[in-house]
């Protein structure tokens, strides 16, 4: 008989940025073992994460993690065990140029960069664009560079509008073209249409026969609200954005004092 505790989920949807990670991208030890508990205890565990697979390859290795991950803002679904991409959606280049058009007209012009599409797609970054911490990414000076690969997503910044007035004036611009995310601190994507990390969990959850009622999320921003919606519980951080502490479940602690810990280890009792 086993003397593992029960564990009233069956699924444990966890994003990385924020949440999972400490802002040196480390996961404690705390974190680890009460997601090793609940995993003994009958769970599964699925990274879902905005980044796309090459920004998230190293960080799963580093954790010893094998099991599915989300990618790309719902668009990639990878084996991290086994290094392989089992699903992959990608953006309709001509949308997405209407889309900027369109966005770029209401006002003015964008800083860009695009994550291409595959297992080592770069992740083109143009003049002007900050990219966050140090992740690889190739340069481009000429806007066509952007369109000679399938693409899974584009990154746009905006020279004095905040994020959240850059999402809400690309949704009114071109909401009908392209799905806007906010993902974190100068962090406004374009997505497929009706993409979201909803839509890759629900992929990833079906490849292991469970279903959102079965699952529990954890998240801090404002593109986790679809995988709340979808899940059965979803927990935000201390540190989240205030749209998704709006429409969570629970507030945990921060994702640097074990915010998702503190929830396991309760409701492992």
């Amino acid at each position: 008989m086993s003397t593992a505790p029960e564990f009233p989920y069956r699924l444990i949807a966890t994003d990385l940025d924020g949440t999972l990670l400490r802002s040196d991208e480390s996961v404690t030890r705390r974190t680890r073992d009460a997601l090793a508990a609940a995993t003994a205890a009958g769970a599964a565990h699925i990274v879902v994460t905005g980044r796309a697979v090459p920004w998230t390859r190293h960080i799963l290795d580093d954790l010893g993690y094998r099991g599915l991950a989300v990618c790309g803002q719902g668009a990639q679904v990878y084996d991290a065990g086994e290094h392989r991409l089992l699903t992959s959606v990608t953006l309709d280049r001509q949308l997405a140029g209407l889309a900027l058009a369109k966005i770029e007209a209401e006002v003015g012009p964008l800083f860009l960069a695009a994550s291409r599409d595959g297992l080592d797609g770069e992740v083109l970054v143009g003049p002007g664009y900050a990219v966050t911490g140090t992740l690889p990414a190739t340069p481009f000076t000429d806007a066509s560079d952007l369109w000679t690969a399938p693409l899974n997503k584009i990154y746009i910044q905006h020279p004095t509008l905040t994020d959240d007035e850059l999402a809400e004036a690309a949704r009114q611009a071109a909401g009908g073209f392209v799905s806007v995310a906010m993902a974190g601190a100068g962090i406004v994507e374009l997505l497929p249409l009706g993409l979201s990390k909803a839509t890759g969990l629900s992929l990833a959850a079906r490849r292991l026969r469970l279903k959102a009622a079965d699952t529990i999320a954890f998240g801090d921003m404002p593109n986790d609200i679809p995988m709340f919606a979808w899940a059965a519980r979803g927990v935000a951080m201390a540190n989240a954005h205030e749209e998704l502490k709006a429409v969570a479940d629970e507030v945990t602690a921060s994702n640097e004092e074990d915010g998702i810990a503190v929830v396991l280890e309760r409701l492992l009792g």
